[in-house]
């Protein structure tokens, strides 16, 4: 059977069960990225057209799901197959709000630290960094980009006042007028020209006509959506500007970003073959300096449940999983299983040789990546100090080395 043979009928069923499994795991699931380009449009809610087209295949029957590499998403293919069945398909726009397709992490990240807010006498004011977070973390679970106004303003309000340290309102349309002005937020469905950030009255009567769309400008939100060293970077930028002398923990968890997964990447499993050894080597390079540069700032944080802090063990364990190809780093390993997860990835995982609390470092110089059989006797094991000690050089020794070819 060929893209021909997709119907509306499967089509749906790819958009219900991207639906029920959210973005990222929906994308994950077949091996997909995130759409740059165009995006597929079903009851206001958008979907990636490409990673849709390929999943209706493997509702046709007796077939399976394609793989990215085995058509094309542009007009010619995806795209025509989706309108000539009558499906809405949007081009995302070239520029949105000032800020291009081709966003890069230093980009965004020079944009927030450059972001214009009120400030008191402890500091500046939390609406923007709030709603940001919010945003990021949908992202991450690949929940849609836009929301209607009342599903944003009541999701903010919560927000805003559970963790609005610095005396901040429940005024979400200060926050997302603001965001908007400096090219980080997208407003769609309204008519005229968009107010400023000023004022009360008039601004809660506007957005109570209007009752715009809104979310992350589409480059920003392709961005932190599909990489988690974007993630994480813009993280570590808003904590570091905007919560020094507060603790940012329960809304980090309350949004979803407090979890090491905050820095993965999804895995595709149409990105098959061997890993480039000069792009695993850059990409470790930039996961440590991310590491170097907090630990060089802050030290050791001593909080509860510091290893869990995605700001510092997230990027470290993704450091970790690159340099060791995939294989545990145990020289005396009996044997790795050969299974592994359920998202394609080895069974591994990600240990401090010397833990924190005994003052360890978060860093990939004192980690290492270890199958459950190691792990278990690095931990309760009777030779668990004597194989402590061979780890700790291990990592170093693997840390100065790099990534190890594929």
């Amino acid at each position: 059977m060929t893209l021909a043979d997709i119907g509306a009928a499967q089509v749906m069923r790819a958009v219900e069960e991207f639906d029920r499994l959210g973005r990222r795991a929906f994308l994950e699931r077949y091996g997909f990225g995130p759409s740059r380009t165009y995006r597929l449009v079903v009851d206001g809610r958008s979907y990636d057209s490409k990673a849709i087209v390929g999943a209706a295949h493997g509702h046709l029957p007796g077939q399976r799901p394609l793989k990215p590499s085995e058509f094309s998403g542009g007009l010619d293919h995806a795209v025509r197959l989706l309108t000539d069945l009558g499906f809405r398909v949007e081009r995302s726009p070239a520029v949105d709000a000032g800020v291009g397709v081709g966003v890069g992490v230093d980009r965004l990240v020079e944009r927030i630290a450059k972001l214009r807010v009120a400030s008191t006498a402890g500091g500046p004011r939390l609406y923007q960094p709030i709603t940001l977070l919010w945003a990021v973390g949908r992202a991450l679970r690949g929940e849609p980009r836009m929301l209607s106004w009342e599903e944003t303003a009541t999701a903010l309000r919560g927000l805003l006042g559970r963790h609005g340290l610095r005396g901040e309102r429940p005024r979400p349309d200060y926050p997302v007028l603001a965001l908007h002005r400096a090219g980080l937020w997208s407003l769609e469905g309204h008519t005229g020209e968009v107010p400023s950030a000023h004022g009360d009255a008039a601004l809660q009567q506007w957005f109570s006509e209007q009752r715009p769309e809104g979310g992350l400008a589409a480059p920003v939100h392709a961005l932190v959506a599909g990489s988690g060293q974007a993630r994480v970077a813009v993280v570590e930028a808003i904590v570091e500007r905007f919560f020094d002398g507060l603790d940012e923990v329960p809304l980090l968890e309350e949004v979803g970003l407090y979890e090491d997964s905050v820095a993965d990447d999804p895995v595709r499993d149409g990105d098959a073959g061997p890993v480039d050894p000069v792009a695993a080597a850059a990409q470790y390079e930039k996961w440590c300096a991310l590491v170097d540069r907090r630990e060089a700032r802050d030290g050791v944080r001593y909080r509860e449940r510091t290893v869990r802090d995605p700001l510092r063990s997230g990027p470290a364990r993704r450091a970790v999983l690159i340099r060791c190809g995939d294989r545990c780093e145990n020289p005396e390993c009996p044997g790795q299983p050969d299974d592994r997860t359920d998202r394609g990835l080895p069974l591994l995982e990600v240990d401090h040789v010397v833990e924190l609390a005994a003052g360890g470092r978060d860093h990939p110089s004192q980690m290492v990546a270890l199958c459950p059989n190691c792990h278990a006797v690095k931990t309760r094991g009777r030779s668990r100090e004597r194989l402590r000690e061979i780890l700790l050089e291990v990592a170093l020794e693997r840390h100065r080395r790099g990534p190890l070819p594929s």
